[in-house]
């Protein structure tokens, strides 16, 4: 098991198993995920590997080489589940499920999934010790929609689509039969309609 520290990746790559998918690190101050990893041994030359790695503030995914003489540093982050519980200006106020404190997050943490964030929904803060790094939303949320225009009689399932505002003020393309006031599943990840409730 790594601990937070400085590691070599001379040592990683003898290990083959260190430098892997999932393992966290921190690169000129700015804390990533490594999402893929390829360890190659050419023939000449030192060993590398070629990894993809996300940026856990954005989710921005990145392609990074490492050689074997570079330094390599690991974060230990954990997983907080908190619940939402309302925006006070530019800060969001959360409640942490286990031990009930209250924190404040900015508004830039969430990005644009605030448009699917509701009260009393259940969200994952990565953190570093104190200091909240990132929140993830479930990978489904249930939202009603607010406005969007009437359908026309006949829509199907299979009919085109429409604009429909939600009640956390975002915005996704819905099924023509789709009405005022309906709940609907909207996946978090993609920002797309899945079903109605």
């Amino acid at each position: 098991m790594l601990k937070h520290g400085v590691l070599s990746l001379k040592n990683l790559m003898a290990a083959l198993n260190d430098l892997r998918n999932g393992l966290v690190i921190r690169l000129n101050d700015t804390i990533y995920t490594i999402v893929n990893c390829e360890h190659v041994k050419p023939g000449k030359g030192g060993a590398f590997a070629r990894t993809k790695i996300k940026r856990v503030s954005d989710g921005a995914v990145l392609d990074r080489t490492f050689r074997s003489n570079e330094n390599v540093e690991t974060v230990r982050l954990m997983d907080h589940q908190m619940q939402y519980m309302y925006r006070d200006g530019e800060a969001l106020w959360f409640m942490d499920n286990e031990t009930f404190e209250q924190h404040t997050l900015p508004v830039e943490l969430i990005g644009d999934d605030l448009k699917f964030l509701k009260e009393g929904e259940t969200v994952t803060v990565k953190m570093e010790g104190a200091i909240p790094l990132a929140v993830e939303l479930p990978n489904f949320v249930e939202l009603q929609i607010v406005e969007t225009d009437p359908g026309l009689r006949g829509d199907t399932v299979s009919g085109g689509s429409k604009r429909a505002t939600l009640e956390t003020g975002g915005v996704v393309n819905v099924p023509l039969f789709v009405q005022n006031e309906t709940r609907i599943k909207v996946d978090t990840r993609t920002g797309k309609y899945v079903e109605r409730i």
